[in-house]
């Protein structure tokens, strides 16, 4: 069996650490080098001329974008990219550079990534890549777009085998959290997506808010806020769907509400 050489680059060892964990389930994966930084891999890449790279794309001082800028196309391999970002992923998607992967990685997805790359599917081509990380310099990111521009953006929502989502955040009405995953409610139907809930909470634009401990929601679906006992309150949605807001986000969410 040919072995597909893979470079995997990180900023957090930790990452690298659990990335190469997963990638030894699979045999036919040969991991040559890993490095934490743009300079790093460079050198890696000029020593081991990686058929395949893993790359994050958020590190200090350089991204994975610019690792991508500073390769010569003859020097270019199977990219898939591994984000912690929404919107990083949504570009990522749009261009289809092999994969990408979010963070924390799903071993299924990853399984999915590495069939992907031996059948050569996807794009390799620098040019687009670098026209993408282009986009994505002059774009303000999603935590500090305001709603006037949600309309533009999309939650990408990654449930094993099921198709790969594209939810617009208008149409995203709340959010609550079993474990690990997170149900993503809209008029239509539920999403499941894995994710932590502070960390998607950090990631979502400034039109969600976190009303309790298990619990965002979509400031422009909230009909009513109706107290409650003990400083809580209710927060009933345009569809009639209640929601609790628990005493450590009340005062919070009625400001909210009010400047909004």
């Amino acid at each position: 069996m040919t072995k597909i050489k893979t470079l995997i680059v990180d900023d957090e060892p930790g990452a690298i650490e659990g990335l190469q964990l997963r990638l030894a389930a699979f045999t036919e994966i040969e991991i040559v080098a890993t490095a934490g930084s743009v300079k790093q891999a460079i050198s890696a890449i000029n020593q081991t001329q990686p058929d395949l790279i893993f790359l994050d794309i958020e590190m200090p001082k350089q991204s994975g974008f610019d690792l991508i800028a500073q390769l010569q196309a003859e020097q270019l391999p199977a990219i898939v990219f591994v984000t912690a970002y929404h919107q990083h992923a949504v570009k990522a998607f749009e261009v289809r550079a092999v994969d990408y992967l979010l963070k924390p990685v799903n071993q299924q997805r990853l399984a999915e990534s590495i069939d992907r790359v031996k059948q050569g599917q996807g794009y390799k081509n620098k040019e687009q890549l670098i026209s993408i990380y282009s986009e994505l310099e002059a774009k303000p990111s999603a935590e500090n777009t305001l709603a006037s521009n949600d309309d533009k953006q999309k939650l990408v929502i990654q449930d094993g085998h099921n198709p790969i989502q594209l939810v617009p955040y208008v149409d995203i009405q709340w959010i609550d959290a079993a474990g690990d995953y997170m149900c993503v409610h809209t008029a239509e139907e539920t999403y499941v997506m894995r994710a932590r809930l502070k960390s998607l909470t950090d990631q979502l634009p400034d039109i969600f808010m976190r009303i309790h401990k298990s619990t965002i929601v979509n400031l422009t679906q909230i009909s009513q806020l109706k107290p409650l006992i003990n400083s809580e309150y209710s927060a009933v949605l345009q569809n009639g769907k209640c929601l609790k807001v628990s005493r450590t986000y009340s005062k919070a969410i009625k400001q909210k509400l009010i400047n909004h």
